[in-house]
């Protein structure tokens, strides 16, 4: 089988673009309730009041963060919702949020509380290296299922989705000091 330049950009995984991408990874979030796709421990605790369990500060995703920002790559998101938060979302926010931005990741919030959604047909995806576009795959219930991978004719799409999205965002920790609960 020949390989094409196509080839060479074309991911495994998800997994294998944290690992192989070289300047940014940016992540758009459109979803208010992604608790069945990881943390779902540290979402009930924080549902039942309880303090963050052991290894919530401390876990893969940390050390993938960490380790790109170290290496002068950025990883950024920006997440569109609306207030007022329902539980997840204060959970995200409040306790992941926080955790991630001693990593080194950066986030933006899309508010479209007093605005229209620019974005409406957006899905949730993933940009790594303006090259490659992983779109997230969920069921009904925040469950993440799979990423598909789109073809390099979608890019001016999404590009345009994440300066978009940017441009109507606002850094979270602004947001957070004036609406976080």
């Amino acid at each position: 089988m020949a390989t094409g330049e196509d080839d060479a950009v074309k991911p495994r995984s998800l997994g294998g673009c944290f690992e192989e991408f070289n300047r940014e990874a940016f992540r758009l979030e459109t979803m208010d309730d992604y608790s069945q796709s990881g943390g779902v421990d540290a979402y009930q605790a924080f549902l039942a009041g309880k303090p963050k369990p052991e290894g919530f500060t401390d876990n893969p995703w940390m050390t993938t963060v960490g380790d790109a920002i170290k290496s002068g790559k950025r990883m950024y998101r920006v997440h569109i919702l609306a207030r007022p938060l329902n539980d997840y979302l204060r959970f995200e926010l409040g306790w992941g949020y926080i955790r991630n931005m001693k990593a080194g990741e950066e986030f933006f919030i899309l508010d479209t509380t007093d605005q229209e959604n620019p974005i409406p047909e957006a899905p949730d995806f993933w940009l790594f290296d303006e090259q490659i576009i992983g779109t997230m795959i969920y069921d009904g219930h925040g469950k993440f299922l799979n990423a598909e991978f789109l073809g390099e004719e979608e890019l001016v799409t999404f590009l345009a989705y994440r300066d978009k999205a940017l441009a109507h965002a606002v850094p979270f920790a602004d947001w957070w000091a004036e609406y976080g609960e």
